[in-house]
């Protein structure tokens, strides 16, 4: 098959398994440990899965909200006498998108008209003579614009004359109990049609069920699903008295929360109710408490206009809706198992740091190391590995071109690593002890026998044969050249000298034992390709030539 180049591999970790009761232990224990975070967790459901709903896809509410308020109140105003309100009288101007106003408490100034009167006497609108009423002059609490005329407002103050509706408004706190506390008993309906644009899923608070019979009937002590309040019972639940309350008003929080499950075997769209105050209610630590606007009557007595100017205070009533829809979702299912899943790498990654400080211990994590790291040099960089006579240790050192080998500080010292590949050979000499201190020599040791023809483990002809024969038994005998038998010898000296060489190093081969092997399997045009041991093929900055 034609490589493909990048497009036709495939790459995977390297897995190290460690046979160990104490880690396997550990491990266990840590997962176990996760897991119990997973499903009791403080902050969610003790079946997350399931009850949060996590493998459904979701969508936020889009709402629309109209109400409905009934009811009829009679009151006592001063200089009046019984007024009969109903729901034209106190609901009054649409204050704003999905809220109702409805009047608990009013402050009335009657028969005003158009003309010229004293301001009302409050802080700085005292006055002794007209030079202290700058004319055309006004602020922000003034009832009119300044005629520039100091004038009695009462017996003992003066006040600067005003062009304005007369007379002012002259009460500035409302009378307590409040005059409509009978609001209490007034009735809201609300209608609130939802969509959840995502699943094209249409709903309305007022269920298929619920016909003009249930509507005039149901209260919502029996049935929390029943559309129509009695404000009273609003005002209680959000945790305020209605009649403390309606004396300065306030603001009032209707919440519908609509948490839907559209899946067909648990399908279940229903709204749910909550009440809260939305404002600040204690007078004395608000400079402007409750809620209150001004609005008038007017009429034509005798040709001249006038008109009742009422300053009305009441509860204004937000209705708020919120809530989203769920929907099974494979995608979201694979996507939330995947992101629980990922919790388990932390017990790979607490194991590792334990093993790789050394704090489990020091064998172990250096054994681990080597197993699962390969360390990769720079192609720029060659690491030589040398073995001196005298030490048992192999000396990593980086190539130079200027200084020789035993002139370089080596990088790091490592222990011999034995590798005992060159003697497997022997076993097909029999009778043949090797001396391992001096493999080179030309004779070896034959206990009770004569001497054997010249040979070595490095360069004997028949135990490099069979070198070759054991790695290879189908391989073709050597050429004239000899290249196979001096490159079996090379890696002959590599496996007694160095052992097993650490990663990512080249061994150095001594000159003088080149030049031995060289004289013994000689190339006939006297040129040498280079030898580069299999696992050291990808060193090729240090195949530039023997070593």
């Amino acid at each position: 098959m034609p490589c493909c180049g990048v497009l036709c591999q495939y790459e995977t970790n390297k897995l190290v398994r460690i046979q160990s009761v104490k880690l396997g232990s550990l491990k266990w224990s840590l997962n176990g440990a996760i897991l119990l975070f997973i499903w009791i967790h403080p902050h969610r459901s003790r079946i997350m899965l399931l009850w949060n709903r996590s493998y459904q896809e979701f969508d936020l509410v889009v709402s629309s909200v109209t109400t409905k308020v009934k009811g009829v109140a009679q009151t006592q105003l001063p200089g009046v006498g019984d007024v009969v309100w109903d729901v034209v009288d106190y609901s009054g101007p649409s204050q704003e998108k999905n809220s109702f106003f409805v009047v608990t408490n009013v402050l009335m100034t009657k028969n005003q008209k158009q003309g010229k009167c004293p301001e009302v006497p409050l802080k700085g609108r005292l006055c002794r003579t007209d030079k202290d009423c700058e004319k055309g002059g006004w602020d922000q609490q003034s009832h009119g614009i300044k005629t520039g005329s100091c004038v009695k407002f009462d017996v003992l103050r003066k006040t600067c004359e005003v062009s304005a509706w007369c007379p002012v408004e002259t009460k500035r706190s409302p009378p307590r109990p409040a005059l409509l506390a009978a609001a209490e008993n007034f009735t809201v309906l609300i209608k609130n049609n939802i969509r959840f644009p995502a699943f094209n899923y249409i709903r309305r608070n007022i269920l298929p069920n619920m016909n003009d019979a249930y509507l005039r009937s149901c209260q919502r002590g029996g049935d929390p699903l029943c559309p129509i309040f009695r404000l009273g019972d609003v005002v209680r639940e959000a945790g305020e008295k209605f009649s403390e309350m309606a004396v300065e008003g306030g603001v009032i929080g209707i919440l519908i929360k609509w948490d839907c499950n559209l899946d067909r075997l648990t399908q279940r769209c229903l709204p749910r109710y909550s009440f809260r105050r939305l404002d600040e209610k204690e007078s004395n630590r608000t400079l402007y408490p409750g809620l209150n606007f001004r609005y008038a009557k007017y009429n034509t007595v005798n040709g001249v206009e006038e008109r009742t100017l009422y300053k009305a205070f009441g509860i204004r009533f937000d209705v708020m809706v919120f809530g989203q829809a769920g929907k099974f979702s494979f995608i979201v299912l694979i996507i939330y198992i995947g992101s629980t899943l990922s919790y388990y790498a932390l017990t790979t990654l607490m194991i590792d740091w334990l093993i790789g400080t050394r704090c489990y211990s020091a064998d172990v994590g250096q054994n681990y190391s080597e197993k699962k790291v390969e360390s990769v040099q720079d192609k720029q960089k060659c690491v030589l590995c040398v073995s001196y006579v005298d030490e048992n240790n192999i000396r990593l050192v980086k190539r130079s071109q200027k200084n020789s080998l035993q002139d370089i500080t080596p990088i790091s010292v490592q222990s011999h690593k034995e590798d005992t590949r060159h003697l497997r050979a022997c076993l097909l000499q029999p009778g043949v002890i090797v001396d391992q201190d001096h493999p080179l020599t030309m004779n070896l040791t034959r206990p009770q026998n004569p001497a054997p023809p010249p040979g070595q483990l490095v360069l004997r002809r028949s135990l490099l044969e069979a070198v070759l024969l054991y790695r290879d038994p189908l391989s073709a005998p050597d050429g004239p050249g000899h290249t196979a038998l001096r490159h079996c010898a090379y890696s002959q000296y590599i496996s007694w000298r160095f052992g097993v060489p650490p990663s990512n190093s080249h061994p150095a081969i001594p000159s003088c034992c080149i030049g031995r092997v060289r004289g013994e399997y000689p190339s006939p045009d006297g040129k040498y390709s280079g030898f580069r041991p299999a696992r050291m093929v990808s060193m090729q900055a240090c195949a530039n030539g023997e070593l």
